[in-house]
């Protein structure tokens, strides 16, 4: 085979038709081997060595850049070693005190020593048993430094709760709080847990609906908490035993009632809580509270689904199901608690809890009571969040 022939660049295929000018300065430049020496030399008339195939074939460009040697450089530092050592080595004793003191400080405040000596107590006190839980299953331990303690910051910045006639409870000896009932959820019993042992430092023993002991976890927390079954033989034995009872009559009535109803009371049954007081001669404080019935509107209800899971009712409020768990934020209204005049049941015969009419008066009595100082209250107040 023959030598290939070479067409440059620029002649359409032709032979022997390039652009008739000498290449340029820079052109020249560009040539491998040094084109400078070639050209000289043509100008002094020597003649031009003539290219090889190979390198007219294939013009490989020199690489003038100076080469880097990658090699590492031994280092004259030791190979690292893992050692066991103790994870507290490197921190001396006096900052790890110095930064638990700091964080005890933080929790429970400048007077950390004792606050942390009571609670380093309280537990082991729970690890031991050695604590009292009554008959009906109330740890007053755990209610004061866990449950008040939960509830006391809703009631005071949340509710801003107003408590008007704490007088009027007795600060000793049996006694039976009445009161109406609303909210959607019961949130009305656990403010008037908080508000009456705030104001006369007793614990208020409310009397619960046959569901609450049947929920999984709202079961053991009510029966901690101080609440039992609303029977009447159960009232008769708190009431008897000096205990502060609460009774709300108007029970799922009350509290799933809907928002155009707010603040008219239902029917208060058949009088049972009537019939306790005056077996055991307790007086009766009736409370009247105004606030909870804005802080879950209730504007709708589900009665097929709250069948099917054996719930009195399945709330529909402005903000419930449509904004999902935020829905289940009450709304921040102002509360009034106003506790009447304690009505007597010691001046009664021993047998005027049988009497069927007497014990409708009484109930009567104290339901009219508590409406009318809901009006009045009503009439007081300012605005719905003031």
């Amino acid at each position: 085979m023959g030598d290939a022939e070479i067409i440059p660049i620029g002649t359409r295929g032709r032979p022997g038709r390039g652009t008739g000018k000498a290449p340029s300065s820079a052109a020249r430049n560009l040539a491998p081997g040094g084109s400078r020496p070639a050209a000289a030399a043509q100008r002094k008339g020597a003649p031009a060595a003539k290219p090889s195939r190979a390198d007219a074939a294939v013009e490989r460009p020199v690489d003038d850049r100076p080469v880097i040697d990658t090699t590492p450089a031994p280092s004259s530092r030791p190979p690292a070693v893992t050692t066991e050592r103790s994870p507290l080595g490197g921190i001396p004793v006096g900052d790890w005190l110095a930064a638990f003191q700091h964080a005890a400080r933080e929790v429970f405040g400048d007077q950390w020593e004792p606050q942390l000596a009571r609670f380093l107590a309280f537990l082991r006190r729970r690890v031991t048993g050695d604590y009292v839980v009554d008959e009906y299953g109330f740890d007053e331990e755990v209610t004061q430094r866990f449950f008040m303690a939960a509830l006391r910051p809703i009631a005071d910045t949340w509710f801003r709760i107003e408590v008007r006639g704490a007088e009027n409870i007795p600060t000793e000896g049996g006694a039976l709080v009445v009161s109406n009932h609303s909210g959607t959820i019961p949130v009305d019993g656990l403010m008037t847990m908080v508000s009456i042992h705030d104001t006369t430092g007793r614990h208020l023993r409310p009397l619960g609906a046959d569901l609450v002991f049947k929920l999984p976890v709202v079961s053991t927390l009510a029966r901690k908490g101080g609440a039992t079954l609303a029977c009447t033989e159960d009232a008769e034995r708190m009431l008897s035993g000096g205990e502060l009872v609460g009774v709300w009559p108007e029970g799922f009535k009350g509290i799933g009632k809907p928002y155009s109803e707010r603040y008219k009371l239902q029917r208060f049954g058949r009088g049972g809580f009537v019939s306790a007081a005056l077996r055991t001669g307790v007086p009766i404080v009736p409370l009247s509270v105004v606030g909870a019935e804005e802080i879950y509107p209730l504007v709708g209800n589900i009665p097929s689904l709250a069948r099917l899971l054996g719930l009195p009712y399945i709330p529909i409020t402005p903000f419930f199901p449509l904004l999902g768990p935020l829905g289940l934020v009450p709304l921040p209204s102002k509360w009034l608690l106003e506790f009447g005049e304690p009505i007597r049941t010691d001046e009664y015969d021993p047998g005027a809890a049988d009497d069927p009419m007497l014990v409708f008066n009484v109930t009567d009595q104290v339901r009219e009571t508590i409406q009318q100082t809901l009006y009045s209250l009503l009439m007081q107040r300012q605005s719905v969040f003031r």
